[in-house]
């Protein structure tokens, strides 16, 4: 089921959803967080639809697993792409807002997106970004229906955030794919820097 469509019936029970990123600090091409998400009564199947850290695939896997995922009515899913420009952007105006910082408001957007489109979450799983305790306290105080995990490597840990994972990292992967360098051989005078500003 794709972001956009009507609601199915099982939005209305209890759901979960996995949040995770692709491309955080790279040299070229955007950031993208990627969440999916589900109903509770789900979780036993997801286990089985061979989601694993998007990392540990090859790039037509992850393509595969994308496409059948898409194509499944029990799940649903959303992206957040941030354009290298807005990162830059963020972490050298006068006030500076750090990579974490823009990590967690783009984590805190794709809640209220899947809350306000009528799914009933009461559970979220996420990577740890920054302190782990502070990040849930975070998200507890800002949705305190909500129970959150914040864990290292939640994206091995858990399916619904392996296969957040995927949704994020096939997004990037395609956005990368139509990428237009600014820098070309006849403008390459200039020096450049390595990725997104330290922060």
């Amino acid at each position: 089921m794709g972001s956009e469509t009507s609601l199915p019936k099982w939005a209305s029970t209890p759901c979960i959803m996995g949040i995770d990123e692709a491309g955080r600090g790279p040299v070229l091409g955007p950031m993208v967080y990627g969440c999916l998400y589900c109903a509770r009564s789900y979780q036993k199947t997801l286990a089985t639809l061979n989601f694993a850290d998007s990392k540990t695939l090859k790039e037509e896997k992850r393509e595969e697993l994308f496409e059948n995922l898409k194509a499944d009515e029990s799940i649903g899913w959303s992206v957040d792409v941030i354009d290298p420009r807005e990162l830059s952007a963020k972490m050298l105006k006068k006030n500076k807002v750090n990579l974490n910082e823009i990590s967690h408001d783009s984590a805190i957007g794709l809640i209220n997106r899947v809350l306000n489109m009528g799914i009933l979450l009461t559970e979220v799983y996420l990577d740890t970004v920054g302190d782990a305790d502070k990040y849930r306290i975070k998200l507890s105080e800002r949705f305190p229906s909500i129970k959150f995990v914040v864990a290292k490597k939640a994206d091995s840990l858990y399916p619904v955030v392996s296969g957040a994972s995927i949704v994020a990292k096939v997004t990037r992967d395609r956005a990368l794919r139509e990428w237009v360098l600014e820098e070309t051989s006849e403008n390459m005078h200039g020096s450049f820097g390595s990725g997104y500003p330290g922060g």
